[in-house]
């Protein structure tokens, strides 16, 4: 006879959640009662303890992310909490256990459903709220800077934002393996934030022009990987930046998809120029990001070596607030939402 895992003990049917009620501000975000996901075939039910606020959020918000086909229309990206229903023929997790998770949507809510092979166990030093802010940023850092960027020990590697949930990500990882981080960051209190968490030179990109520090800090040799989020006219000076065989990995573009570029520039440099988004990927491909994870940064939280970077916490209904602390870019790390 199949044995098939089951929620030991139903205690809800309608869960709150946060509905984007229409295109918009962080007003736009309503808390609603819905009723409890169905699990799916390799699926996870979780009960959420925190949920992470990313940027992706934010472009949904407003109109233009939208999630992908058949994934739910609650926003949120990344979920921490206990699981309480798992379905046929999901082995290695077992109801009670604590789970971090990435998710194509859905996350803003007491419970979401999750791809088991997006599900990674919570490193025994953090707390489920501290858990809640590493798969999104984590999922995202390691493909770009190790896998697109094959970012190696010894190399330079440049973060734009580093004061961000990616960039304060990134410093870490960058420098636990063994590579040398130059960042940018707004304010004077961010840089000092950046250059606490291992980088060797955070550069204000109100004051100071990066291309030109970049040179002075390397003595004209220039940048192995840049990790660029901003696009737009950052990524001819980006190009200007890297070295001989560099790689440019673009994941965001807040200033704009357009840049004019030179491409004699790129031949010359033998510059590799690539980039990815996370959420449409096939659930296969996270999942292969997901053992990576689990093989070779996992052990790094769990000696104490990488922590996430929380600015602070709002609960579930507060989602409003954490919106916009989000779009006012005071933060420094991530903004999560608690249940």
């Amino acid at each position: 006879m199949k044995i098939v895992k089951i929620m030991v003990c139903k205690a809800q049917d309608v869960m709150t959640a946060i509905k984007i009620t229409k295109p918009g501000g962080p007003e736009v975000l309503s808390p609603i009662k819905m009723p409890l996901p169905t699990l799916d075939e390799n699926q996870i039910l979780i009960k959420v303890a925190a949920a992470g606020i990313n940027r992706p959020d934010v472009m949904q918000r407003i109109g233009i992310y939208p999630p992908p086909k058949g994934v739910s229309e609650i926003p949120g990206l990344e979920v921490s909490g206990i699981v309480v229903s798992i379905a046929p023929g999901v082995d290695g997790w077992n109801v009670g256990d604590q789970i971090c998770a990435l998710v194509a949507g859905g996350g803003y809510a007491e419970f979401c459903v999750a791809p088991v092979s997006q599900c990674l166990p919570v490193p025994k030093p953090l707390s489920l709220i501290e858990a809640a802010a590493l798969p999104e940023t984590f999922f995202t850092v390691w493909d770009n800077v190790f896998t697109r960027g094959r970012l190696k020990p010894g190399e330079v590697l440049l973060v734009h934002g580093g004061s961000s949930g990616i960039g304060t990500t990134a410093i870490q990882l960058a420098v636990n393996k063994g590579a040398n981080v130059l960042t940018t960051a707004g304010t004077k209190e961010k840089c000092l934030a950046c250059e606490k968490l291992g980088a060797l030179r955070a550069i204000n990109y109100q004051t100071e022009d990066f291309v030109q520090v970049v040179k002075e800090v390397t003595s004209g040799e220039g940048i192995d990987v840049v990790l660029d989020m901003v696009g737009g006219d950052y990524v001819g000076r980006n190009l200007n930046v890297l070295n001989k065989g560099g790689r440019l990995v673009q994941i965001a573009v807040q200033k704009g998809t357009k840049a004019e570029i030179s491409a004699h520039l790129i031949m010359l440099k033998q510059i590799t120029f690539t980039g990815s988004t996370l959420r449409n990927r096939a659930v296969s491909e996270k999942g292969l990001i997901a053992d990576e994870l689990l093989k070779n940064v996992w052990p790094l939280i769990e000696e104490g070596k990488i922590k996430p970077v929380i600015d602070k916490t709002f609960s579930l209904e507060d989602a409003t607030k954490g919106h916009t602390l989000m779009d006012s870019s005071r933060h420094i790390g991530k903004i999560v939402l608690t249940i």
